[in-house]
């Protein structure tokens, strides 16, 4: 009986990914490395033609259909990447096939399977829905359902990338990082490099609120997550694969989890360092990086996985927002002062040289006034001794910082009318983008303004 890791190997060394795709480069990451103290490398998988990783497995797999099957055509459930690489493929071999959606799906990715001569079909509000309804349509028109990562043709041209990667790096030792949805891109990578040589270490990131991999592993069977988080939604998967599950226990060394925040912070240092904007999950593999050298140090090479690029555009707003929270160089504040003219240049004069990135205050006939304020930090410990020195003021202080809800919700719903509010006239106002320059504006105006 051969063996099984050979056989992936083996499929790994004969995939006909390079029929569509050339090798992405491994690009050096100059300024987090300077910023870490390590030496980082950055897999550009979102160079690929469909901006994802996933045209590998999806185009291996598809370029092993037989004669008949190719006849038939091929079907697939997906909201994002994997469906764009089935239709990718689809086009260059000269296969039909039908992808089911949600009926969810933003229009931009539904658009580009099409221009791709896919046909979409749209159905329910989940992915889930559309599995299921993408398999009642394979038994009807006898289709070959192409699995997004638990099928070994899946898993061997993703494995592909790890192919490259050992021809790319030249030190004897160095960790991968990996992220991880249902475990198809990991698995191919785990089990080449892993098989030609054992000391390198392959750790897989998850976000914290879709782990399923992590929590499979921990129980030693495969757990099914009640619910899954949406920000990183190219790796929110409630089930691994079996397939893949198996590889994952026996090859990868460790696991880490990150916060939206952390993905945030990862776009924004992917962008510096080549100009290009990851999504959420192209990005993960770097804030797991990130996370893993501040916890255990940076004692060998690092390569992390950009895996895609297909960012929705409507969130790049959201990710700046956030993307200094998850870098930890901002604080938010829900902090209590006198509701009296005066109390905001008092308050700034404690926040110091700090520079406030945020304030949202409504007028309201109360003594004290509630007030959201985000402050500027140039190091974690910052925030902890800012809260006190407002608290040794005097102030009532809050610490929302990690909360969800506030960061998501409450810094937009100050505001609204004050009936008390008589004789209000609105300003606007330009000034210097730099410390102390609110309070030197505040201190210009007279002291009878409210």
């Amino acid at each position: 009986m051969p063996n099984p890791d050979f056989t992936y190997v083996q499929r790994i060394l004969t995939s006909r990914v390079y029929d569509v795709v050339k090798e992405t480069p491994l690009q050096p990451a100059p300024l987090l490395s300077a910023r870490l103290g390590a030496q980082i490398f950055f897999k550009r998988e979102d160079l690929l033609p469909i901006f994802s990783f996933k045209l590998r497995g999806a185009y291996n797999r598809m370029a092993h259909l037989s004669p008949a099957e190719k006849e038939r055509g091929v079907i697939t459930a997906s909201a994002g990447n994997h469906a764009q690489g089935v239709a990718y493929s689809g086009q260059q071999l000269g296969v039909r096939t039908l992808i089911v959606m949600p009926a969810t799906t933003p229009e931009i990715k539904v658009a580009a399977c099409r221009r791709r001569n896919a046909e979409v079909v749209l159905h329910g509000d989940s992915y889930s829905d559309a599995e299921a309804h993408a398999y009642r349509l394979q038994q009807e028109l006898g289709l070959t359902f192409i699995h997004p990562y638990d099928d070994p043709l899946v898993i061997a041209g993703q494995g592909t990338i790890g192919l490259e990667i050992s021809q790319q790096m030249r030190a004897e030792r160095y960790r991968v990082f990996v992220p991880v949805g249902g475990g198809g891109l990991i698995a191919g990578i785990a089990i080449f490099l892993k098989s030609i040589n054992p000391n390198i270490e392959i750790i897989a990131v998850e976000p914290d609120d879709s782990d399923a991999m992590y929590q499979s592993v921990r129980a030693g069977y495969r757990v099914t997550l009640d619910q899954v988080g949406i920000f990183v939604d190219g790796v929110a998967v409630r089930r691994v694969g079996e397939h893949t599950f198996a590889i994952v226990q026996r090859y990868v060394d460790d696991f880490v989890r990150v916060t939206t925040d952390e993905v945030c912070a990862a776009i924004k240092d992917v962008f510096e360092d080549t100009r290009a904007i990851m999504e959420p999950a192209g990005a993960l593999a770097v804030a797991g990086l990130k996370r893993y050298i501040a916890e255990h140090g940076a004692d060998l090479p690092a390569v992390a996985l950009t895996c895609g690029a297909n960012m929705n555009f409507d969130r790049l707003r959201h990710v700046a927002e956030r993307a200094e929270i998850g870098e930890r160089r901002e604080a938010l504040f829900a902090v209590t002062i006198p509701e009296r003219p005066g109390s905001f240049k008092q308050f700034c004069r404690v926040i110091g040289p700090h520079n406030i990135t945020e304030f949202n205050y409504r007028y309201a006939p109360r003594p004290e006034a509630n007030v959201f304020v985000g402050v500027q930090l140039t190091n974690a410990n910052q925030r902890h001794e800012l809260a006190e020195r407002m608290r040794n003021a005097g102030y009532t202080v809050l610490d929302l910082t990690n909360d969800e809800l506030a960061i998501i919700h409450l810094r937009h719903m100050v505001g609204g009318r004050a009936p008390e509010a008589t004789d209000e006239r609105l300003f606007t106002f330009e000034f210097p983008e730099r410390p102390g320059a609110l309070l030197q504006f505040l201190e210009s105006l007279d002291a009878s303004w409210n």
